[in-house]
């Protein structure tokens, strides 16, 4: 069966900058584009045959019935004509093979492009029937669960461990953005408006750094960082924008945070009851220097080590 090869580059680098894969491609096989450009050149240059021809779906069947062919795409990957092909070769699958390969020797953070594509092919019709049916609710908890498998790698101090957990993680980022396509005209969004919202948070947040707002010490930063958020936010209360799904002790010691770092001084409740006394035990905790949950869940791990001993013998 023919493949039809789509050789997507990166449109930050030079023309002609490919891997060694890639030129291996371009030589061996009849190359399509839809325009002159300076990589057909030193495709050309390189021995190539390059052709331009519309970048149809129909015409890329039709020069792959006789042998395998790539197509050369531009700036932007050609998203659109990647997934027409996709669906049309879903369909009626003897026609050819689509192979994506991205022929470029990229700088950091590329790879992170590679993700975008294969979660659209996946969330594409003819992709995972799994992932189609998905909405920003269902995979609530997933995104979840995927946060403290990496907190638990971080607390075990395993860096390759680590490394795969924040890869889930970063499959729950891209799989919300790529459902958040198809939401109705208006409200749509985007992976990149995802990063363009956070490049722009983290510029804004850090005048020290892009603006050369002078600050003496961390603590000062920290300062600025609620200073400009606050602004941003527009909001009444120091405790707006506090996460409420987080585990009590935790979203108790954020509270108590939030009011001492705003000069806020409320006194802790009274009696006996269970919440009352817990409260108190995280102001306790935090004065002392202690993080409250970190250490009822490396208490928790000890009693079930203790546990698991007691069944071993």
């Amino acid at each position: 069966m023919p493949r039809i090869l789509l050789l997507v580059t990166s449109p930050r680098l030079p023309a002609g900058l490919l891997t060694a894969a890639a030129w291996d491609a371009v030589r061996a096989l009849p190359v399509l584009a839809a325009a002159e450009s300076p990589l057909t050149s030193a495709v050309r240059e390189a021995g190539g045959d390059v052709t331009i021809v519309p970048a149809t779906v129909d015409t890329l069947l039709s020069r792959a019935r006789d042998s395998d062919v790539v197509w050369l795409a531009g700036p932007t990957g050609d998203p659109d004509l990647a997934r027409e092909l996709g669906v049309r070769l879903a369909r009626q699958p003897g026609l050819a093979e689509l192979e994506v390969t991205y022929g470029s020797w990229d700088p950091a953070g590329a790879r992170l492009l590679d993700a975008v594509a294969v979660m659209d092919r996946l969330y594409s019709p003819g992709g995972d029937p799994w992932k189609r049916a998905q909405t920003h609710r269902s995979l609530a908890q997933f995104l979840l669960e995927e946060a403290y498998e990496a907190y638990d790698a971080i607390e075990a101090e395993d860096l390759t461990g680590l490394r795969e957990e924040l890869g889930d993680v970063l499959l729950q980022v891209v799989l919300h953005a790529r459902l958040a396509e198809e939401l109705p005209e208006g409200r749509r969004w985007t992976v990149d408006d995802v990063a363009a919202g956070l490049v722009d948070k983290m510029i804004r947040r850090n005048p020290h750094v892009f603006a050369g707002t002078e600050v003496g010490s961390v603590d000062e930063i920290i300062d600025n960082w609620e200073q400009i958020k606050k602004a941003e936010k527009s909001r009444d209360s120091v405790l707006d924008g506090v996460a409420l799904a987080q585990p009590a002790l935790a979203l108790a010691a954020k509270f108590l945070q939030r009011a001492e770092r705003a000069g806020i001084s409320v006194p802790l409740p009274e009696g006996d009851d269970l919440g009352a006394r817990l409260l108190r035990l995280v102001a306790a905790a935090r004065a002392a220097g202690e993080d409250p949950e970190a250490e009822l869940r490396a208490a928790a791990l000890r009693y079930a080590e203790t546990v698991r001993a007691a069944e071993r013998s």
